[in-house]
């Protein structure tokens, strides 16, 4: 990072960029209390938060099998089937995607309609983006269909294709399967799923004013109005999501080529407003999780075990 552009930074706006991040972890420890709620009618908002931030550290700590321990955890902690709450993390996988989707699709039709100039190595995002969104959209939407309306009905399906096993085996999979599809339960009413929508939205935007806060920090230095803060988010959600041709996944790498490619910002400046945008919405929950952690008995290897275990679930 340039130590120009660390200077000149204005703290205060920084610090507050804390405030709506650290808000989306409550948001969805709401969200997931809506995916609770067939299975118990009023869960535990502390644990959900709590299982949230430990979950979210892990995910920072060790990657991929981090994602596993928040669904692990909640199961454990309102004490239902692991199974149901890996179906709950799977829908909030899809509503996650569906929603950076659809930021991205805006963003698109902004910068087409503004007339930024875009890199070559943006190039490819804004010709094959439209149809990669309208695509990814519509078999979301089926899946969320799918699990809306014929959940019960392959349930009974899946049981009836496998009642060859012998009776210990098909008791197993009976219960995997009937844990499963309680964990998607939530979907089938209509309260519920406008319930799960209203947090998505209220997720995305604290996300844009987190952003919208850092760029302020970095008055002065890098100009950012609001409809840039829109464009730039989409951008990175998608980027970060799907390996772009020429540039690769990941957040900072996203972040860096949209600022110097779409904004025309210095490199060194577009690294650090990277590096602050990582450090915000991955690591400054760490901290929090770790003390949460070690409150509950949890300590490094405990998580990463349970991370593996869940896994193989």
């Amino acid at each position: 990072m340039a130590r120009g552009s660390i200077s000149q930074l204005r703290w205060n706006w920084l610090l507050l960029a804390l405030v709506p991040i650290f808000g989306t972890y409550y948001g969805r420890a709401m969200r997931w209390a809506v995916f609770l709620k067939p299975l118990k009618p009023h869960p535990s908002i502390p644990n959900l938060l709590s299982a949230t931030i430990v979950g979210f550290t892990a995910i920072t700590l060790f990657g991929r099998p981090g994602e596993f321990v928040r669904p692990y955890l909640i199961a454990v902690k309102e004490r239902v089937p692991v199974t149901s709450q890996l179906a709950a993390w799977m829908l909030e996988r899809i509503f996650d995607l569906l929603m950076a989707l659809l930021v991205f699709a805006y963003a698109l039709s902004r910068v087409q309609s503004s007339g930024l100039q875009v890199g070559s190595k943006l190039a490819w995002v804004l010709q094959a983006g439209g149809r990669i969104v309208t695509v990814a959209c519509l078999i979301l939407l089926v899946v969320i269909l799918m699990f809306r309306h014929f959940a019960e009905p392959a349930k009974r399906r899946l049981l009836a294709a496998f009642r060859f096993l012998p009776e210990a085996h098909f008791h197993k999979l009976e219960k995997l399967v009937i844990s499963f599809v309680q964990g998607v339960e939530s979907t089938r009413s209509d309260a519920a799923l406008v319930a799960v929508l209203a947090y998505s939205v209220v997720e995305w935007v604290l996300i844009a004013a987190c952003y919208w806060s850092l760029a302020q920090a970095f008055a002065g230095t890098i100009t950012l109005r609001p409809l840039d803060v829109l464009i730039f988010m989409g951008f990175v959600s998608f980027g970060a999501a799907v390996q772009v041709p020429g540039i690769g996944g990941g957040m900072q790498v996203v972040s860096v080529v949209v600022l110097t490619e779409l904004f025309g910002v210095r490199l060194e400046l577009a690294t650090s407003f990277a590096f602050f945008i990582w450090f915000l919405t991955f690591v400054a929950i760490v901290p929090i999780g770790l003390l949460l952690a070690l409150k509950e008995g949890l300590d490094w290897h405990a998580l990463r075990r349970i991370g593996r275990e869940a896994a193989e679930k």
